[in-house]
């Protein structure tokens, strides 16, 4: 199957940018020459990794970068997304790790050798373990500890990176992690996500002032994640409802980047849950982009109840991918559009994008039409925001590989490529087949 798009669509321009993408924690393995981060210490933690599992070894892309880069190349994208393990490339005293900087500067100089453009995402979730030690994300100082890392690193990587994302959904971060307790570290706690946001957001402003400084020929900006929120009915409660999770689970995070402020329903937090914010720290975290990543999976319903601003609703009926997240394209292009209307966004790639689905070998092939699917209706919502003036540039599918996927081990595959987790065997699904012939027929 190919993937089909509109005779003339801004998507099939060669100027149009394809990639895959991963996370070190995901794939890399290689525990043995880095420092523990707080996903170890949350996989290590009974009852919170749902097989148990770890990121120990994963996809041994430690020790097999050189033939995962080979499969990249051969699937012919023109970029590929990575991130760099805080806790590989830097020592307890702050110091650089050599050997963890040279592992990322050989596969930045053999992307380069094969003409594939190097994404580079600062933050992806794995914050070293001693940093949270001291308070991690709840502590202020952990914004200039990341710049500082920030600071080193893309000195260190010189002129390498086609481009810097100071982080990665950092609602992730900070709503999973801290205040939901479903990611590492694992906290519970309102104001411990309100606050670790903030200091994320922070953390990617000062980071913003280094990379402009170090590398200001590569494009810097932020990855942020949107699951569009829509009301059950028309009835005003349900549109209000709908409305003030949009403000907490997605403007909270963009809003300060474009606006310097937090949405309007900040107001309605308890004092007690408040962040604590200095002055100048919008000033800090609005530093101009040069692109925003867009990261979409899915939507989410919601209608009004008493005695809470919203509730989830379960659409019980609708198609949903492996990992229960229901399948609305439409939703991706009504969120692109609304962004485009409501901010002055700089170009938008989409940084992250796919579907988790049962897949399974057989005769050395994955027929994943779940996914062949997916990315056919997803691609065709991105083409329809783009003829409605949004201005995205690119589109990363998630994920390149089947690898460890956080709370769920490696119970759910999100690869284009499938992993035999016992042999390290990769198999290009239908799905990379697909984006393949996409990507070569343009």
């Amino acid at each position: 199957m190919n993937y089909e798009l509109p005779k003339g669509s801004r998507l099939l321009n060669k100027e149009f940018t394809y990639g895959v993408a991963t996370s070190s924690f995901q794939i890399e393995g290689g525990i043995e020459d880095r420092l523990p981060c707080i996903w170890d210490t949350f996989c290590a933690t009974p009852g919170k990794v749902k097989d148990g599992s770890n990121g120990d070894l994963a996809c041994d892309h430690y020790h097999l970068w050189r033939d995962d880069i080979a499969l990249i190349s051969s699937l012919g994208v023109d970029a590929y997304r990575l991130s760099i393990a805080w806790a590989r490339v830097m020592n307890k005293d702050g110091s650089l790790n050599q050997r963890g900087v040279d592992f990322y500067i050989n596969i930045l100089d053999e992307l380069k050798a094969k003409n594939i453009k190097s994404f580079v995402t600062l933050y992806h979730w794995d914050l070293p373990q001693h940093i949270e030690d001291q308070g991690g994300w709840l502590n202020r100082n952990t914004a200039y500890l990341f710049q500082d890392y920030a600071d080193k690193l893309s000195k260190a990587f010189g002129d390498r990176v086609y481009s810097y994302a100071t982080l990665n959904e950092p609602f992730c971060s900070s709503y999973l992690g801290y205040e939901a307790g479903i990611h590492a570290p694992g906290l519970t706690k309102k104001a411990f996500g309100r606050q670790s946001a903030h200091h994320l957001l922070l953390a990617h402003g000062l980071a913003m002032q280094v990379l402009r400084k170090n590398s200001p020929n590569s494009m810097n900006g932020i990855v942020l994640n949107f699951t569009p929120a829509y009301p059950l009915t028309d009835s005003p409660a349900d549109q209000r409802a709908a409305q003030l999770a949009d403000d907490y689970f997605n403007q909270w995070y963009i809003k300060p980047v474009f606006d310097g402020a937090y949405p309007d329903s900040f107001a309605l937090l308890a004092d007690e849950d408040k962040p604590v914010i200095e002055p100048g720290d919008f000033d800090i975290i609005k530093a101009p982009l040069d692109f925003l990543g867009v990261n979409f999976y899915t939507r989410t319903v919601y209608r009004a109840t008493e005695g809470r601003d919203f509730i989830e609703v379960d659409m019980a009926d609708a198609p949903k991918t492996d990992i229960g997240w229901e399948i609305y394209p439409q939703a991706f292009t009504d969120l692109l559009v609304s962004l485009h209307q409501k901010y002055k966004l700089p170009p938008v790639y989409i940084t992250e994008n796919g579907a988790a689905a049962a897949d399974q070998l057989h005769n050395g092939a994955v027929d994943d039409q779940l996914r062949l699917s997916y990315y056919q209706s997803h691609l065709n919502a991105v083409h329809q925001a783009v003829e409605q003036g949004v201005d995205i540039q690119g589109y990363f599918a998630w994920s390149l590989m089947d690898n460890f996927e956080w709370a769920e081990g490696y119970l759910k595959r999100f690869g284009i490529v499938y992993v035999d987790y016992n042999s390290q065997q990769r198999t290009v699904k239908n799905s990379g087949l697909a984006y393949k012939n996409l990507i070569s027929n343009r």
